[in-house]
């Protein structure tokens, strides 16, 4: 049965034009279905799960009813500032089991009044800077990392929430401390016993005490060694006036 011009060019427009759902799918969510998988939660907000995609970075369009965001197990190396700043409802945040090595200033801008969990464990972060948590206050694990403990480490460490569990997982691979047998200790054992930030300088006044100790010890030692080398020499030419004078007499 052959169709009529009209329905010929009904068809045509159906096939060239999208349905109003994807329309409304691009717009409103901006991120396309087969990128992260959405769900919405009881409450209208959001769960995005960005998991295992080989994601090199954090994407964008993320909708800003977005709750709860899984970007684990991808190939993440670092994150840039305002990262997330769009994201003022997100709750829960998981970056664990990717190749972060890095954190820049403002990476979590914007969400110090709503995250709550934060994921950063099987990274390969070696310290925190505080600038780089930007006031965040989190329930966090930062489990599984190459920490390097040192007085950046230590500043970080109030400001976040640390799991019970996950205390005695953050070890120090390196520390400034080496020889106080840090390397191998919890962080939060070893910031209980010792000041990172002012070890270097207490470090660097004990060896200029013991330098300056050295030093001083040196020139009274050689004053009184001068001293007593003198009184010797007095004495042994008062003998000897005294035996000239016994001579003459």
């Amino acid at each position: 049965m052959s169709s009529s011009p009209a329905q010929t060019i009904l068809l045509l427009l159906l096939l060239i034009l999208p349905s109003p759902n994807l329309v409304m799918t691009s717009s409103s969510n901006r991120l396309p279905a087969n990128v992260c998988q959405r769900s919405e939660m009881m409450d209208g907000g959001l769960t995005v799960r960005c998991s295992e995609l080989r994601l090199t970075q954090v994407p964008v369009g993320l909708s800003n009813l977005t709750v709860r965001l899984f970007l684990d197990k991808n190939l993440i190396s670092s994150l840039p500032a305002d990262s997330f700043s769009d994201l003022f409802l997100l709750d829960e945040l998981d970056l664990s089991h990717n190749q972060l090595s890095s954190l820049e200033a403002g990476c979590f801008h914007g969400l110090a009044s709503s995250l709550h969990f934060l994921d950063l464990s099987s990274n390969r972060l070696s310290s925190l800077d505080p600038t780089a948590l930007g006031g965040l206050r989190a329930q966090a694990n930062l489990t599984h990392n190459p920490w390097h403990c040192d007085c950046r480490m230590q500043l970080s460490m109030p400001q976040l929430d640390l799991n019970l569990s996950a205390l005695a997982e953050v070890v120090c691979q390196t520390s400034d401390l080496p020889n106080l047998g840090a390397v191998g200790m919890p962080l939060v054992l070893l910031v209980e016993d010792w000041d990172l930030c002012l070890s270097v300088r207490r470090n660097t006044d004990v060896v200029m005490l013991v330098t300056m100790f050295i030093w001083f010890s040196t020139v009274i030692s050689y004053l009184v060694y001068y001293v007593r080398q003198n009184q010797r020499d007095a004495h042994l030419h008062m003998d000897y006036l005294k035996s000239l004078q016994t001579l003459q007499v």
